[in-house]
């Protein structure tokens, strides 16, 4: 059963989507501090590629989840929980390991198969986060075109503003995506 269009729905769409554009952000920022002289083209290729990504991801979770959702939607809430507090507390783990371990930059320059690539690993969350809405019954037009606007502006916002936020963010907005995906499953897990 799909749910019903609410305004409240939209916004938990959006800020799921913004908790997911965590990592593809965090890509776009450090390919760019990386490669300050990048050309405009493949600068603007990361915005669009991760977010095709990020909305087909859930898209095929949802239908792949489908198959099984018959089988757990007694348990939705328990699934979506299980679901979303791994991805989050993944997002989490790895943030605070990178604020103690810094990575340095690749000597190579980025590639398009290398963008192909990363938007790949970034969207893995937002599959599995599609099978949890197969099994809660989510809007999946709504909430996947939300996840890929939403990645889309965070990340072209990146690029505008991505010096400032390197030195100032890093690693601590990925936490911050991590906690509000962690909240969005106790929400499912409730009520």
């Amino acid at each position: 059963m799909i749910a019903s269009f609410t305004l409240a729905n939209l916004v938990e769409a959006l800020v799921l989507g913004v908790a997911l554009a965590m990592d593809a952000m965090a890509v776009t920022l450090s390919n760019t501090l990386c490669e300050p002289d990048m050309p405009r083209s493949r600068k603007l290729a990361m915005p669009v590629a991760f977010a095709l990504f990020q909305m087909g991801m859930p898209i095929a979770g949802y239908f792949g989840g489908t198959l099984v959702a018959p089988l757990i939607e007694a348990y939705a809430g328990i699934v979506s929980f299980l679901i979303l507090a791994f991805v989050g507390g993944k997002m989490v783990w790895e943030a605070v390991r990178e604020l103690h371990e810094p990575e340095s930059c690749p000597s190579s320059r980025l590639t398009w198969p290398t963008i192909f690539m990363e938007a790949i690993a970034t969207s893995i969350d937002a599959f599995v986060v599609g099978v949890s809405f197969a099994a809660s019954g989510k809007d999946i037009v709504l909430y996947g075109g939300a996840i890929g606007v939403t990645t889309f502006a965070c990340c072209l916002a990146v690029l505008v503003v991505g010096r400032k936020l390197g030195s100032h963010f890093g690693p601590r907005a990925t936490i911050a995506g991590g906690i509000v995906l962690i909240l969005i499953g106790l929400k499912a897990l409730f009520g």
